[in-house]
């Protein structure tokens, strides 16, 4: 192109990350990978990597989470792309532009790690150690992410198998909100929001204990929320009690008394 000078801007790679999620045993957990190079070798991370001069961010990005974890071709992979991060110095090597992505799973495989990723592995999303890179902001975000679609849009679905109870769905729910809900509140509203779920005619599923099997549904045609499903408010802290006065020296247990434990 006459007046244009590709050497005038420096070059700079772009890659794609995956914040993937699942609920397992009503834990939400997350899909990690252990870098098996530098930067960061032997540290978990979000799946990922360079996206190839002839592919999109989301090719790239499926493509990545093939490579990396094993999985393709999952039935029920839900993604969707979170934001961009570029921050200068977001990566040791060179600069580096993120595409990221947040994905679901209903009913995860378990990984594999491949291509640079020495390992992968669903862990509780709240027992995430530090992550290469700036993985936690991204899984952080993503998280955000999640829990604020649940309100208004039907991603909730997105972590229930194809036939599911209602009181699967408010697991799923109580497990990305981290809080509880009210059983028959929660299935008032879902079944006066129209579109949401549908039942399955004739189905049903017994949850233990005793009682009669509980109705199945599967996901509706509606892909927002109206009226909206909110999370309760979280309760007002409550003001933290006096602090006990301080003991006299005179009080104080004495070396030979036995101390606090560490």
């Amino acid at each position: 192109m006459e007046g244009y000078d590709k050497h005038a801007f420096e070059p700079f790679a772009v890659t794609v990350d995956l914040a993937v999620f699942t609920v397992r045993a009503g834990v939400l957990q997350a899909l990690l990978i252990e870098r098996g190079q530098e930067p960061y070798a032997g540290r978990w991370a979000l799946p990922g990597g360079f996206v190839l001069p002839a592919e999109s961010a989301e090719t790239a990005a499926r493509r990545e989470l093939a490579e990396e974890t094993g999985l393709s071709d999952v039935s029920g992979l839900y993604l969707e792309q979170l934001r961009t991060y570029s921050e200068p110095d977001r990566d040791p090597r060179m600069r580096v532009v993120s595409v990221a992505y947040t994905a679901l799973l209903p009913d995860a495989p378990e990984p594999r790690g491949g291509g640079d990723a020495a390992s992968a592995r669903w862990l509780p999303y709240d027992g995430v150690g530090p992550l290469a890179f700036d993985h936690d902001r991204i899984l952080a975000d993503a998280h955000d992410r999640v829990g604020a679609k649940f309100e208004y849009t039907c991603l909730a679905t997105g972590f229930c198998p194809p036939e599911f109870t209602l009181g699967e769905l408010q697991q799923v729910y109580e497990t990305v909100w981290g809080t509880a809900l009210d059983r028959p509140n929660f299935r008032r509203k879902v079944l006066a929001t129209s579109g949401f779920v549908e039942p399955v005619p004739g189905a049903a599923r017994l949850t233990g204990g005793r009682g009669k099997p509980a109705a199945l549904y599967r996901a509706g045609a509606a892909t927002a929320l109206h009226p909206p499903l909110l999370r309760p408010a979280p309760a007002p802290s409550q003001p933290s009690p006096s602090p006990s006065p301080s003991p006299s020296p005179s009080s104080a247990p004495s070396s030979s008394s036995e101390g606090r434990s560490s």
